[in-house]
């Protein structure tokens, strides 16, 4: 963390909320990212990170070191995923709603079935073998194959020079690829 974020924590727990929404810009696709790991679903990743900076927002306040405020978002962020998963839990043992339109009646959108379910083991093959990545490797490629971030926001998002960053996605890229069936290619 640069002193410039610690400087911006340090004003967002005084009650600066223009200094939260700078640290909001600086630290999203890194939440992002995190949360694409731990969900495995990106449209899910996003409704968590909004729910861990509101959260945040709210607990600020009680922050007592703002250098360590990347650590202790994205301690909020995994306790936002436990929580939303152990709720998924609980929703999945209740009964089903019974529908009152007939399943002929509604157009699927998107591709069809087969073609969807393979492209979701695909994503689940992908987002596994990436979990299992050491850390080094995990993040820089999260951030940049998932959240789009280009070298240079991975590392002021990492604080690692442009080379390093590039380093760890070309030795994390080649171990994923290790770990991934010759089938899925580039």
């Amino acid at each position: 963390m640069t002193d410039t974020d610690t400087l911006l924590a340090g004003r967002a727990r005084d009650g600066n909320r223009a200094a939260f929404e700078e640290l909001v810009r600086r630290t999203a696709r890194l939440v992002y990212a995190h949360l694409v790991l731990a969900t495995g679903d990106p449209d899910r990743a996003e409704d968590l990170a909004q729910e861990t900076y509101l959260k945040a927002f709210a607990a600020v306040r009680g922050l007592k070191d703002p250098a360590i405020f990347r650590p202790w978002l994205l301690s909020i962020a995994r306790n936002v995923a436990t929580d939303a998963a152990r709720k998924a839990t609980r929703i999945k043992r209740t009964a089903p709603a019974v529908s009152l339109v007939a399943a002929g009646d509604v157009p699927a959108a998107g591709p069809p079935p087969d073609e969807a379910a393979e492209g979701d083991e695909q994503r689940r093959e992908v987002l596994a073998a990436l979990r299992g990545l050491p850390e080094e490797y995990r993040v820089p490629l999260t951030l940049r194959y998932i959240a789009g971030a280009d070298p240079a926001a991975i590392g002021s998002q990492l604080g690692l020079s442009n080379g390093s960053v590039r380093g760890y996605l070309h030795r994390g890229l080649k171990l994923l690829r290790d770990r991934l069936p010759p089938e899925y290619g580039e």
